[in-house]
């Protein structure tokens, strides 16, 4: 061969290897921006310590009445503890590619222990936190997990009402259901029952005026006898053998006309997602599937806890993987296209959270407090926990099952014990995060107004 032919030869191999290292190099480096952990698994419970756990819970009362440590692995835990009804996932996964924000970290935020940097509280003994992510413009720029490991899946608690007031407002704007018709007139099984007469549109709105909020002082309380017919409360000969049987055939007092004051009730949202069932014909499990969860990129099948008879319970029982609730927050953000190929929240979807609102229904419960003469604290008035503390200076409405909407346009929803779930679309940011209850009563509910200060601290009211 000539020695021209042989040096083009090895220029060519030379630059071919050159091209495969820059490659390499190349999704190395992205590698790097996706918020994949590429450390080791680490195991999150010791055999024993599994069993130990699964040993304490309470045998005379509803489960999860433990707090501090035990709280902690109950919440991280619940699939061990419950039957499960699954919500799937489809298809590859969507990455969440990584812009981490230190400006986050070191935000001073005020605590009772005067100013801190954010990262530095989640992580101190003030808090009860066990992960919070913050996502901006579909990229995530803040991701902790200070008591638990990224694969858990923890309880969502009360943010679950969310998902069934979410499918109900796809299939309305596909025509499948009228919210401004009563419920009864979908599900005829309740024409002789207490919610006869009342509108969807005021179930979704926790207005529909039944004495029914979220009350387990006694075993006797209309809340806590449908806790016990669904499976999460201690159950006592009293109870009903399921909850569609207790929403039939419970009498429960009417405390105000429909549509005149908010009063927080899980059992209005099990009775939307009843709803979801009768039109679709399926569990509701699997209407989430098929509506919102196959189509997002989800890393992982959520699913929900569901003691009696496979029925899930919709109203707190939300079990997945802090990124994934991620991903179904950026479906309500300019930022949807990350995780899904179609708009699955529609700009009017949107619009209606921020705009739609009946400010009446807030307003009428302050009012209530005011009259009766009570702190306004969130044991004042039962109910009143997803709003408080209260501070109305910016809240506008709240909406289909979010607790709270605000001036600048976050809308939130909130769980027992420091679970939330924060969307700014106008902003485009979610924040999700997890917590659990101290022995002496503390919780992570503080994590609502702390993150708003961080996110006003860091963008303002940039976009």
């Amino acid at each position: 061969m000539p020695k021209y032919k042989i040096i083009i030869s090895v220029i060519t191999f030379t630059m071919f290897l050159m091209a495969c290292q820059q490659q390499k190099n190349a999704a190395s480096n992205s590698d790097q921006n996706i918020s994949y952990s590429k450390n080791e698994f680490i195991s999150s419970s010791a055999v024993e310590e599994i069993q130990g756990q699964l040993r304490k819970l309470p045998k005379d009362n509803i489960w999860w009445t433990v707090s501090g440590e035990d709280m902690k692995w109950n919440n991280k835990n619940l699939h061990q503890i419950f039957p499960t009804v699954n919500v799937y996932r489809n298809g590859p996964v969507k990455p969440l590619e990584k812009n981490l924000m230190n400006e986050i970290n070191i935000s001073q935020i005020n605590t009772p222990n005067g100013s801190m940097a954010f990262e530095s509280f989640i992580e101190s003994d003030q808090s009860t936190v066990m992960g919070v992510v913050i996502a901006h413009k579909g990229k995530i720029v803040f991701e902790s997990y200070p008591r638990m490991q990224e694969h858990e899946k923890p309880i969502y608690w009360s943010v679950s009402k969310i998902l069934p007031a979410t499918v109900l407002r796809i299939l309305e704007e596909r025509g499948e259901v009228d919210v401004s018709r009563t419920i009864d007139s979908y599900i005829k099984e309740l024409s002789d029952s207490s919610y006869a007469g009342i509108t969807i549109r005021n179930i979704l709105d926790m207005a529909s005026g039944l004495d029914c909020s979220d009350n387990y002082e006694t075993f006797e309380s209309c809340y806590y006898l449908y806790s016990m017919s669904i499976g999460d409360g201690f159950r006592t000969e009293a109870a009903k053998d399921n909850p569609y049987d207790f929403v039939i055939n419970t009498k429960i007092d009417r405390e105000v006309p429909q549509g005149e004051v908010f009063s927080y009730s899980g059992l209005d949202t099990f009775v939307l997602g009843w709803l979801v069932e009768e039109i679709t014909n399926m569990p509701f499990q699997d209407a989430l599937s098929k509506e919102v969860w196959y189509h997002i990129g989800a890393e992982s099948d959520a699913s929900y806890i569901a003691p009696r008879y496979g029925i899930a319970i919709t109203h707190g029982g939300f079990l997945a993987k802090m990124r994934d609730m991620v991903r179904l927050g950026l479906l309500f953000t300019p930022s949807y296209q990350t995780v899904s190929n179609k708009q699955i929240i529609s700009n009017s979807h949107i619009d209606l959270i921020l705009n739609g609102g009946n400010p009446k229904l807030m307003q009428n419960l302050y009012s209530k407090v005011n009259f009766q003469g009570v702190p306004a604290s969130a044991e004042a008035v039962p109910g009143i926990m997803a709003i408080s503390p209260l501070n109305v200076s910016d809240v506008k409405h709240n909406i289909y099952q979010w607790d709270t909407v605000y001036e600048n346009d976050d809308f939130f929803k909130g769980g027992w014990a420091g679970q939330g779930l924060l969307i700014n679309p106008t902003q485009d940011i979610v924040a999700v995060w997890t917590g659990y209850k101290k022995n002496d009563g503390h919780d992570a509910s503080e994590m609502r107004a702390i993150v708003r200060e961080v996110l006003n601290n860091v963008f303002g009211n940039s976009q």
